[in-house]
């Protein structure tokens, strides 16, 4: 009790001496600070897991323990997730946008920690995700704790939450313009200008914690070798291209098996099937083992021999035309390996399998044009770099992300224009045949997440429940019309739902029904309700989003709809009533910033 009364003291101190605005750019750095250190404990405490499980692999020999260990890791964090979380894991950054959009940026208290256990052990075991998304997560829970702690309004927690997100992403990579841009791009869909000073003092302040804390070892930089020659545009304009491609078959395979799995009825017999399966590629293909960032800086090194470490291929190692169909077969399975490890119930996001096959695409890419020899040869370091940003770009649909992430781990502008280029390109491609996102595409799908339209991102904040209109008298289909006449002396209303005995709506008698006939006093005892009463234009349920309820409004032309539960009538919604919660909320998130 005393606690909280200090607290409260210390709240109302705050709310004399600190103004809104300065109080959220501490709270932005306090944010950005516990991000990092969670950055930094996920990554450090993935990297010991690997370690103690593969440092005695031989490379030069296929490892059978690989078809173990990603299937262990996934049943750890199955059982974590229900016996000790009580929460399934997923997608991460999904359940962050839906708590943004329809919860009032409120995000659970446990995930400022459940994520951190649970994509350790599933990364750690070789689960062929990234730690990006659960570090997101868990900094985004952070922000929005923190800012329902303070009683901030839901805008500035979602403020906060974008803020946990640049900071993760920025502690990551140290690489505090990609944080920002991230966090506005994928995170926070409407913001003002106001909210960039938060961003930005949180993810410098995740980077400098990283750095702090790790020094120069960060999850991996690049120092360019190899200028931009504008000669090599063309192939650019092809890779930008590919890579949109390759990013439709990563997004379409991803949805198409984690769909598959969900359809497997039992926790632990789709963890079972989706980790003997990833466990399967790992041992084909053991790049495909944890974040594959190893992987990524062999590729640019130019190590081409270590690619076939712990592969059935390794004695074959030499033969060009093996090493193209194994870079292809990585191409083909990488979405598989991912969909297996989150569909499955591990813990992961595909941040990281995003870089991941956009590097092996352009080194793919690169590969096959010098092989082939006709026009030259081309920089396999260049074009694995903006294959990145190219399968970033399309995958995520964050064409800015992808091209400062990729610039600031070079440490420099060199490679900007083909990045913008392949970044430009792969992301129109994909924007052709997927308008979404895999974080979003299920969301909007759903009808919780409107990111082209202003209106419908501010209708969907309103809940139905709450809108509900529950004053109108209700009366019998078998009722008298004096009955009825009764009702209307003591209502203020002109509309009287029918239900029958098991509350199930069966009509809707207004005054205009009655008006000719109200003072038949012969007709009060002659005439039955069920003959005065008419069908609803329509029906509206409590698990409809606003969207389908304005167009139910617009295609009636009803002013006001029966909400049924479970097919049971519960109230009246009207279009006014919408129309001004719609406004309140405008005006709200207007005062907010």
């Amino acid at each position: 009790m005393g606690n909280e009364s200090f607290f409260l003291q210390l709240l109302i101190w705050r709310i004399k001496h600190i103004s809104n605005r300065n109080f959220v750019l501490i709270l932005s750095t306090i944010v950005g600070f516990l991000s990092g250190i969670a950055a930094v404990l996920l990554k450090e405490s993935v990297h010991l897991i690997q370690s103690l499980l593969t440092s005695h692999f031989d490379y030069t020999y296929a490892n059978y323990l690989y078809l173990a260990y990603p299937l262990m890791g996934i049943l750890i964090t199955v059982l974590l997730a229900k016996y000790f979380f009580k929460e399934a894991f997923g997608h991460g950054i999904t359940g962050i946008l839906y708590a943004i959009s329809k919860k009032s940026s409120n995000i659970s208290r446990s995930k400022t920690y459940s994520n951190l256990f649970g994509s350790a052990i599933t990364v750690g075991f070789g689960g062929s995700v990234g730690l990006e998304a659960p570090i997101v997560v868990t900094g985004s829970a952070i922000g929005s704790n923190i800012g329902r702690l303070v009683h901030l309004q839901s805008k500035k927690r979602a403020l906060l939450i974008g803020c946990g997100t640049a900071g993760a992403i920025s502690a990551i990579f140290n690489s505090p313009i990609a944080g920002v841009i991230f966090s506005i791009e994928v995170i926070l869909i409407d913001i003002s200008i106001n909210a960039f000073i938060p961003l930005l003092i949180a993810s410098v302040t995740g980077s400098l914690t990283s750095l702090l804390l790790l020094g120069d070892e960060i999850l991996f930089s690049f120092k360019l070798e190899d200028p931009f020659t504008a000669g090599d545009t063309p192939y650019y304009l092809f890779l930008g291209i590919f890579c949109g491609l390759v990013s439709l078959y990563f997004t379409r395979m991803t949805y198409k098996i984690e769909r598959f799995l969900e359809s497997i009825r039992g926790e632990y017999k789709r963890a079972v099937i989706g980790g003997l399966s990833l466990g399967l590629i790992i041992f084909v293909f053991p790049p495909m083992y944890g974040e594959g960032y190893d992987f990524i800086k062999l590729l640019l090194a130019g190590n081409e021999q270590a690619i076939f470490d712990n592969s059935i291929f390794f004695q074959r190692f030499g033969k060009i035309s093996i090493l193209l169909l194994f870079i292809l077969g990585l191409i083909l399975v990488k979405p598989i390996a991912a969909a297996s490890t989150i569909g499955a119930g591990g813990n992961g996001g595909i941040f990281a399998p995003s870089l991941f096959i956009g590097a092996v695409t352009g080194f793919f890419f690169a590969k096959l044009v010098n092989t082939l020899g006709v026009f030259g040869t081309i920089s396999l370091s260049n074009f694995t770099l903006v294959g990145m940003c190219g399968l970033m770009s399309g995958i995520l649909h964050a064409p800015l992300t992808a091209i400062f992430l990729i610039a600031e781990i070079t440490s420099g502008y060199t490679l900007f224009v083909p990045l913008m280029l392949v970044s430009a390109l792969s992301y129109s491609t994909i924007l052709y045949f997927e308008k979404y996102s895999l974080y979003t595409k299920s969301l909007v799908k759903k009808g919780y997440l409107n990111p082209d339209d202003r209106d419908l991102q501010v209708l969907s904040l309103i809940d139905i429940k709450k809108l509900l209109e529950t004053d109108l008298l209700t009366i019998r289909p078998n009722a008298c019309l004096g009955d009825l006449v009764n009702l209307v002396r003591v209502s203020k209303r002109n509309i009287f739902p029918v239900v029958n005995e098991n509350k199930e709506l069966v009509g809707i008698v207004t005054l205009d029904d009655i008006r000719k006939i109200m003072f038949d006093k012969e007709a009060h005892q002659t005439t039955k309700v069920e003959s005065l009463m008419h069908a609803p234009p329509d029906k509206i349920g409590t698990n409809e989003t606003m969207q389908q309820v304005m167009e139910k409004f617009e295609k009636t032309g009803a002013w006001n709809l029966p909400v049924l539960s479970d097919g049971k009538y519960i109230g009246l919604i009207s279009k006014s009533r919408i129309f001004n919660a719609y406004r309140n909320k405008l005006m709200r998130q207007r005062k907010e910033f």
